[in-house]
């Protein structure tokens, strides 16, 4: 064999550690390029989390600043509230809105304060409180009436009540101060009445055998429970005041409507009327509408809302706190009176 040409054994070395340099190379590639792709998924992950932790920083963020500054626009519109459109003379306007009750948006003390801004406002000719309410707390009606009977009696500008929708029990309780009282056609009027609802589940409780533990200091304190029996006393009782917070109603709504009542003698017993109706039994002036009231006072008539303001958070917080109440089957009349000036 000549000495130039490859040994066979020597080629097969040389392939064998080529592939195998290869191979190593091609591994090597394999590992850099798995390391890459981690370092990426990596990278991608920390990008994803660290956006999900500024997001909930800002979340957290805007739940701390939130309430402030929906606090801080109550107060701002608070403090703006009745003075657009003072420049001249206008109608001021209290909205009286919903549920009447020491919680709610028609509370005494926001009415009041409404009523009182917007009749010793020298620029104001008339109070026109807008009704648009089922009733509600007997004693927050009763100020609301005492505080427009007291205006009234000064006789410095007029106090007209205008039902919308509904003019009902406190409702209407409160329109009957009112020097005159206006409703829609169809508007709902009267329900001159006094209501006290509840349940009896004593027998149901008995069926299901549940024990009811309630302890006392006296016999009848704990007669409105509705897991108790009533006694025919105690009813008799719980009617004769009923009696007497309707007979309070009667007296006030005759004292502030005069001889303009008629004489039917359905009139008080809690029966509700449309406004064409209700016009027939004295119970209202005139048939119209808010529009219409201000256009009465002329063409160029302008109106100002002399409601207060409510701040949006506290608002927030008590129909968070009514709503859980209702979720937790507290009756309204254990968070209120359980006497009502309220459409059933």
């Amino acid at each position: 064999m000549d000495a130039t040409e490859p040994h066979p054994h020597n080629t097969t070395e040389g392939e064998a550690s080529a592939q195998a340099e290869l191979l190593r190379e091609q591994q090597r590639l394999a590992q850099q390029e798995m390391l890459d792709r981690w370092l990426r998924d990596v990278l991608v992950e920390q990008r994803r989390s660290r956006r999900w932790k500024i997001f909930f920083r800002l979340l957290l963020v805007a739940l701390v600043l939130l309430p402030l500054i929906l606090t801080t626009f109550g107060i701002f519109k608070a403090t703006r509230s009745g003075v657009a459109g003072l420049a001249g003379p206008h109608l001021a306007v209290v909205q009286l809105r919903g549920v009447i009750d020491s919680e709610s948006e028609a509370s005494a003390h926001r009415l009041i304060e409404g009523l009182r801004a917007a009749w010793h406002s020298e620029l104001t000719e008339a109070v026109i409180v807008n009704i648009n309410s089922p009733g509600g707390s007997p004693v927050q009606s009763q100020r609301v009436y005492d505080e427009i009977m007291r205006l009234r009696e000064k006789g410095d500008k007029p106090i007209i009540a205008v039902i919308e929708d509904i003019g009902a029990s406190g409702a209407y309780y409160i329109a009957s101060a009112a020097d005159e009282i206006v409703a829609a056609p169809s508007s709902l009027v009267g329900s001159i009445g006094v209501i006290s609802a509840g349940f009896g589940l004593e027998d149901a409780m008995h069926r299901i055998g549940v024990e009811r533990r309630v302890f006392s200091a006296g016999d009848n304190k704990n007669f409105l429970d509705p897991f108790s029996d009533i006694s025919p006393q105690q009813r008799a009782f719980w009617e004769g005041v009923l009696a007497q917070t309707h007979e309070q109603f009667i007296a006030d709504v005759e004292a502030g409507r005069g001889d303009r009542l008629s004489d039917d003698p359905a009139l008080f017993s809690g029966l509700v009327w449309a406004g064409s109706q209700a016009l027939e039994l004295g119970l209202v002036d005139r048939i119209d509408t808010l529009d219409g009231v201000v256009l009465s006072f002329g063409e160029d008539a302008s109106v100002n809302d002399y409601t207060p303001a409510l701040d949006p958070f506290e608002r927030f917080i008590r129909q968070f706190a009514v709503s859980v109440a209702e979720t937790l089957g507290v009756p309204q009349a254990q968070r209120d009176s359980p006497l009502r000036y309220e459409l059933p």
